[in-house]
């Protein structure tokens, strides 16, 4: 069995528009998610992620090198479903995943696309719904819904088809804030409390804190990988590719360059008041 959830190998990939000239997207990645993993992809509009991340569920095939979720290849087609239902995807706009008019029926709908008996369907919808605490709108209508609401309802449309991983790919863009700590309170409970393997890309800094490793992308190349701490606290690296980083750690770097003696890789509100009591 592959410890790894998901694996890139020398990724190349191309748009090419009508006769224009080809634009390389990707260019030569190398990246392994381990199963269980929190891992957050950033990077500036046209770096590169949000192509990665179509290829992580076979959505995109590599023009060059290989992709493989757990263990199979994206390009050999014998795959395509399997990996579609073991690596699960949700979007920027959650009005474009939402298929039904009843909560329940919405969720429902890819385990009935996999052909599942309806009692075994039944079980799964009530089980997705309890772990994104959306249960008590079951038979709501989704158009009625806040955008975080409508967020959720899309995990779980996700996980009533069982996937092992879950690639998001900017879910909180549209949302207001307090859609989006809706949605990433779910998104680390599923990897915290249900083992699910988390592929989120974000431009929210803050958001970035909870992940176990960050991969940071530019010109479709991995330029730096680390842990939260450890990439945040480069402050100066963060500015030159048009990156921010979590607010206190901006507050952090503002203080020091005052002369003030407080670590460069403070990420929270509560490190920060630490920090500042501890001064003396």
């Amino acid at each position: 069995m592959s410890v790894n959830m998901i694996e890139c190998k020398n990724v190349v990939y191309t748009y090419k528009k009508n006769d224009e000239e080809a634009k390389v997207a990707i260019n030569g990645v190398d990246l392994q998610v381990k199963k269980g993993e929190f891992l957050v992809v950033l990077g500036h509009n046209g770096s590169g992620k949000s192509t990665l991340a179509k290829h992580m569920n076979a959505l995109l095939l590599p023009n060059d090198g290989k992709v493989y979720v757990d263990g199979m290849d994206t390009a050999n087609e014998k795959y395509i479903w399997k990996i579609r239902n073991n690596a699960g995807m949700v979007f920027q706009n959650p009005d474009n995943q939402l298929v039904a008019t009843i909560v329940e029926e919405d969720v429902a709908f890819g385990p009935e696309n996999l052909g599942i008996e309806s009692k075994e369907i039944r079980t799964r919808v009530d089980e997705a719904l309890k772990k994104v605490n959306m249960y008590e709108y079951r038979r709501h209508a989704p158009h009625l819904l806040s955008g975080g609401q409508k967020q959720r309802i899309a995990i779980a449309g996700i996980l009533a088809m069982r996937p092992n991983c879950i690639i998001f790919d900017e879910p909180t863009a549209m949302l207001d804030p307090s859609g989006r700590k809706e949605v990433i309170n779910t998104i680390k409970d599923l990897n915290s409390k249900f083992g699910i393997t988390i592929v989120l890309i974000t431009h929210y800094m803050e958001e970035a804190v909870e992940a176990d490793r960050i991969v940071i992308m530019d010109k479709g190349e991995i330029i730096k990988e680390g842990s939260p701490r450890k990439i945040f606290s480069n402050v100066l690296l963060m500015k030159e590719i048009g990156l921010d980083v979590p607010q206190m750690t901006e507050l952090a770097y503002e203080l020091q360059k005052e002369g003030i003696d407080i670590h460069s890789d403070i990420l929270t509100i509560n490190e920060m008041v630490n920090a500042l009591c501890q001064l003396r």
